[in-house]
């Protein structure tokens, strides 16, 4: 099967078990945090499990814009689109992860645990890993020497815009 920017987006996705979850705070300001991702779905719609009283929950009731960020050292992935909280105790249960009892003591059952379902719009991604990586180390080596920018084509496996 044929690399697709699609299918290498969900691919990369599933890779990554922490994420950037970045909202508006009330001053306008930009504001990020890490957050474990408890599911990716097919379509790219990310599960993350939080508290209910925590301060994402009121910048995300006046605005459910976020960007997702995730990265290793040579894979990058970028998710924009709305985040809001769902509320389903059977959906908690099926993701719940007993790392998450720090977070919450009283286990899946715990009533400050609210779901946080964000609906991506566009992604984008970039893998400079394996051959592809050693392709771009090579043009950015010839970069380096030429004083131009290397010529990262437009090789789905490496770099792809995605509208979800």
């Amino acid at each position: 099967m044929a690399t697709t920017p699609d299918n290498k987006l969900r691919e990369l996705l599933e890779e990554f078990g922490l994420a950037m979850l970045v909202t508006r705070a009330a001053d306008g300001q930009l504001h990020g945090r890490p957050m474990a991702l408890a599911e990716v779905e097919p379509d790219g719609t990310l599960w993350f499990a939080t508290d209910r009283h925590s301060g994402k929950m009121d910048e995300l009731a006046r605005d459910g814009h976020v960007v997702v960020t995730m990265q290793s050292r040579t894979k990058f992935v970028s998710l924009s689109g709305t985040a809001a909280p769902v509320e389903d105790r059977a959906k908690v249960a099926q993701l719940w992860k007993v790392e998450w009892k720090v977070w919450f003591p009283g286990g899946k059952d715990d009533p400050n645990i609210v779901l946080l379902r964000v609906d991506g719009k566009t992604g984008e991604y970039w893998d400079n890993s394996g051959t592809s990586g050693v392709k771009y180390l090579i043009e950015a080596g010839r970069a380096l020497i030429t004083g131009s920018r290397p010529e990262v084509g437009s090789d789905p496996k490496v770099h792809g815009k995605v509208s979800l």
